[in-house]
């Protein structure tokens, strides 16, 4: 029933990636239906402008809702997974593994518009996990990059230039699913703020 509610069948596989230019068939077409788009967040009560620390710890705090949201065969691996590059250090948002198709997926997070160098630093994270993590069993790792928006055209250049197989999905949550004229009468930061610091004026 909450994949009914969620439309969870006209999401997947519509997140824009470069699968198929990158794996083999019938491979491409089982992870393209990995990459749902958008994400429904909205069973965690998500409000506002948020931080990606703050986004991630909200996905942790509700794995199971989350895996459910994933779609079939997502196992939790790890959070801010460390990598230690000859003595720099790098720290993977979210890892997981497909057990059904039998591969890695490394998920970064961004709650801001996509931008070009995203898909560079997914790229080394999958470069990382393929080196240092991958079994020999395992299908290529692969990445999704969720954000809080994308411009399509600039996504598409982007992942032509990429040689690794990504995709690059969005999320929805409470505020992104209000209508227009609902956003405009709540209150913004400045007059929460004024609201919060009101006291009771003192009695005479």
């Amino acid at each position: 029933m909450n994949m009914i509610m969620n439309k969870t069948l006209e999401r997947t596989g519509e997140a824009p990636s470069n699968f198929e230019r990158h794996l083999a068939k019938p491979d491409s077409d089982l992870v393209q239906q990995m990459a749902m788009d958008p994400y429904a967040l909205e069973f965690m009560g998500l409000t506002g402008e948020i931080a990606e620390r703050d986004l991630e710890q909200a996905l942790i705090d509700r794995i199971v809702e989350i895996l459910r949201e994933l779609g079939p065969g997502f196992a939790f691996v790890g959070r801010q997974v460390h990598f230690d590059v000859d003595c720099d250090d790098f720290c993977l948002d979210l890892r997981f593994l497909h057990v059904e198709q039998l591969r890695c997926v490394v998920v970064e997070l961004k709650t801001g518009e996509f931008q070009p160098e995203f898909a560079g630093k997914l790229q080394f994270y999958i470069a990382l996990v393929d080196d240092k993590l991958r079994r020999a069993a395992h299908a290529p790792t692969v990445g999704i990059l969720i954000c809080g928006s994308r411009n399509d055209h600039t996504v598409r250049y982007a992942l032509n230039q990429s040689n690794t197989p990504m995709a690059v999905s969005t999320y929805t949550y409470t505020y992104e699913m209000l209508p227009p004229e609902e956003r405009q009468a709540l209150p913004d930061a400045d007059e929460l703020a004024t609201a919060l610091d009101w006291t009771e004026p003192e009695e005479r």
